[in-house]
C-alpha cells in the first residue's frame, strides 16, 4: 500500500467510481473525446479553454495549449490511457461550469457512437466485489457518466453479472452539476441512509474524484489502476484533500480491510480473510510513450549568432485560418490541372503519404484523419502532393493564397512566453529573424496583430515566401536571410521549425536545423518522417518540444562546455 492515514476507519460504503476504477471503457472514451473535440471551434468552446497561466499544473497547461492548437487530445494522454473526459474538462475549462456542461453534452452525443465496449478493469473484479459484499459492506457507483450509459454497461460487463452487487447507483443526470461537485456522492449515501462522513469511502482513480470526496466530506481512496509515479500523485494533493488511502490493486484494498478488521473486530460480518478470494494480478502498467531524444549535453551543438524561425505553428497559431483555405482550395484542383500533376505512390517517402495523396485525388479534399491531427503545414501538404514539381507546388500555393484571404487575421502565439524568448536571445546579443512561406501580404498583417501589440521590433530580418523565386524546402529564403544579415550560412545560424520542408530547408542552406515538436510526435513516428535514407537524408539536429526546452539549449551552448 503506497499511503494510508492512521486515522481511517472501517467502512460502512464502499461508493466506487466507474471508468477507470471498476471497469475499461478506454477504448470508447477516447474514440467519443476525438470525435468531440474537434467540435470545440463549432461549439465556441475554444475562446473558454482556461489561460494557461490559471492552470493548476504545467502538464494541465500543456494539455490546454495543445488541444486549443490541435483539437485533439495530447499523445501522452492516447499513450497512456490513464485519464477520463472528466479530467480533460476540468483541466482545460477550470470552475467554468457552463463550458463543461456544453462539453459533457457534446461528449455524451459522441459516446453513444461507442459506448458498450465496456470490460472489468482490476483482474479479477467480481471476485473482489462479491467478498466486499460478503463482507457486510454496503456497494455503491457514483459516475459522471450519464444514466443510459451506465445501465447498459452494467447490463453488460462481465456477462450481467454485476447487477446484483451494487445498493444504489447515481449519474451525472440524475443530479444538477458534475463532479466535483459532491451531489453525485451525497445522493448515494442518502438513498442508502447513510451520513456523509468518513466511514463512506469513495474509490476512484482521479484527482477530481479524491475533491469530490473531499467536498462531499468522505474518506477518499485512490485506486492507482494507471500506475501513477508516487511523486505525480503526491504532487496533486495538498496535506488538506490528500486521500486516506493509496491503493495499487484491489488485492491492496483486501490488504488494508484485513487490518482494519483486526483494530475494529465488530467492524465487519464476514471477516476479509474468510472471504477473500484468490489473488488477481494488478492491471498492467500502460505502455510508456517514447519520447524524442534530446539532451543539450549530447548534441554539442555550436552557440548561435543568429536564430531564424519558421512562423506557423512554431511562433504562432494560425492552424484554424490555414485549414479553412486549404478546405476550400482543394476542389480547385480539377480546373487549375493539378490532379494529374500528384506523385505516383512509389515516389511518396511514407505508406501515410501514399495514402493522403489517393484520398486527395480521389475525393478532392484533406483524409478527415490529417485534419483531426491539425499537425502538418500547407506546405508540408503540398510536398507530400508534388514532390519536386515546382510549377504544381507554385499554383498550388497561388491558390491557397487566393482562399487564405477569407479566413486570416486570427494569430495568436504558440505558447505564452514566446515573445520571453524573443527577447531573450536579443539580450544575448543574438540575431533574430523569421523565414515563412507565407506570402507577405499576410506575414506582415499577422506579424503586427499578434499579442495586440504586434511583434515587428522583435525581428532584425523577415523573409516570405514570394520573396524569393523558390520556396522552402528549397534554401534560398534562409540564405537570403542571412546575406541581408550579412552573416554567413553556417552551424551558428539556427533554423527552427516544425516540419520535415523546414528541416531540409536548414540542412540544404548548411545551417543546424532545430525541429520544433509543437505536434508532440513520438520518437518511432520522428524515425518515419526522418528516415534519413539515401532518398530522403536529411535529419534535424535536435528535437525540442517547446519553448523551455528550446531556451534550455540555447543556455547550454551559451555557457559552452567545462
Amino acid at each position: 500500500m503506497s499511503q494510508i492515514d492512521e486515522s481511517i476507519q472501517p467502512p460502512s460504503v464502499l461508493i466506487f467510481d466507474w471508468h477507470g476504477t471498476l471497469v475499461d471503457t478506454h477504448d470508447a472514451m477516447f474514440s467519443a473525446m476525438e470525435d468531440m473535440l474537434p467540435q470545440l471551434e463549432d461549439l465556441d468552446l475554444v475562446g473558454q479553454l482556461l489561460p494557461e497561466e490559471q492552470c493548476r499544473t504545467q502538464d494541465d497547461a500543456r494539455l490546454v495549449r495543445y488541444i486549443r492548437i490541435f483539437r485533439r487530445l495530447h499523445p501522452r494522454i492516447l499513450t497512456e490511457r490513464r485519464v477520463s473526459r472528466t479530467d480533460i474538462f476540468n483541466a482545460i475549462f477550470g470552475d467554468n461550469k457552463a463550458a463543461k456542461l456544453v462539453a459533457h453534452q457534446a461528449y455524451n452525443t459522441a459516446y453513444r457512437k461507442y459506448f458498450g465496449q465496456v470490460k472489468p478493469f482490476p483482474p479479477g473484479a467480481y471476485e473482489y466485489l462479491s467478498a466486499l459484499k460478503a463482507m457486510g459492506i454496503k456497494l455503491a457507483v457514483s459516475t459522471n457518466r450519464n444514466r443510459e450509459f451506465l445501465d447498459k454497461e452494467l447490463a453488460m460487463v462481465d456477462e450481467g453479472r454485476w447487477h446484483h452487487l451494487f445498493d444504489a447507483t447515481v449519474c451525472a443526470d440524475d443530479v444538477t452539476e458534475y463532479k466535483p461537485d459532491p451531489q453525485v456522492i451525497l445522493k448515494v449515501l442518502e438513498q442508502l441512509g447513510l451520513p456523509p462522513d468518513h466511514r463512506a469511502w469513495y474509490v476512484g482513480d482521479s484527482y477530481v474524484d479524491m475533491l469530490t470526496a473531499h467536498h462531499a466530506g468522505v474518506s477518499g481512496v485512490f485506486y492507482n489502476g494507471a500506475g501513477w509515479e508516487p511523486e505525480r500523485i503526491a504532487s496533486w494533493f495538498t496535506r488538506r484533500d490528500a486521500p486516506a488511502a493509496i491503493l495499487d490493486s484491489f488485492e491492496e484494498l483486501m490488504d488494508l480491510l484485513g487490518l482494519l478488521e483486526r483494530l475494529h473486530p465488530a467492524g465487519f460480518s464476514a471477516r476479509p480473510a474468510e472471504v477473500r478470494p484468490k489473488p488477481f494480478p494488478p492491471p498492467e502498467r500502460p505502455e510508456p510513450r517514447i519520447e524524442p531524444d534530446w539532451h543539450p549535453a549530447v548534441v554539442k551543438l555550436i552557440r548561435p549568432a543568429v536564430v531564424l524561425f519558421d512562423w506557423h505553428a512554431t511562433l504562432v497559431d494560425t492552424l484554424d485560418a490555414m485549414y479553412h483555405a486549404v478546405d476550400d482550395m482543394l476542389p480547385d484542383f480539377h480546373a487549375l490541372g493539378l490532379m494529374g500533376r500528384m506523385v505516383v505512390p512509389e515516389d511518396s517517402k511514407t505508406p501515410e503519404d501514399a495514402r493522403l495523396v489517393a484520398y486527395v485525388r480521389e475525393f478532392a479534399r484533406l483524409h478527415p484523419r490529417v485534419k483531426a491531427d491539425r499537425k502538418i503545414s500547407r506546405t508540408d501538404i503540398f510536398e507530400v502532393l508534388f514532390g519536386e514539381d515546382q510549377e504544381a507546388k507554385q499554383v498550388a500555393h497561388k491558390a491557397f493564397n487566393h482562399h487564405y484571404r477569407n479566413h486570416y487575421g486570427t494569430v495568436k502565439a504558440f505558447e505564452p512566453r514566446v515573445r520571453h524568448v524573443l527577447e531573450g536571445l536579443h539580450r544575448l546579443g543574438i540575431q533574430v529573424g523569421v523565414i515563412t512561406n507565407r506570402d507577405r501580404e499576410f506575414f506582415e498583417h499577422e506579424l503586427a496583430a499578434v499579442e495586440d501589440t504586434g511583434w515587428t521590433h522583435l525581428f532584425e530580418v523577415d523573409v516570405c515566401g514570394d520573396d524569393t523565386p523558390l520556396r522552402k524546402p528549397h534554401p534560398d529564403q534562409l540564405l537570403l536571410a542571412a546575406q541581408k544579415l550579412d552573416y554567413p550560412p553556417g552551424p551558428s545560424v539556427w533554423y527552427v521549425g516544425d516540419s520535415t520542408t523546414d528541416v531540409i530547408a536548414a540542412k540544404r542552406a548548411g545551417m543546424t536545423s532545430v525541429f520544433f515538436n509543437g505536434a508532440q510526435w513520438d520518437q518511432p513516428w520522428l524515425n518515419r518522417i526522418f528516415p534519413g535514407t539515401h532518398k530522403h537524408p536529411d535529419k534535424p539536429d535536435v528535437v525540442v518540444n517547446d519553448f523551455s526546452e528550446f531556451w534550455a539549449l540555447v543556455l547550454a551552448c551559451e555557457v559552452g562546455p567545462p
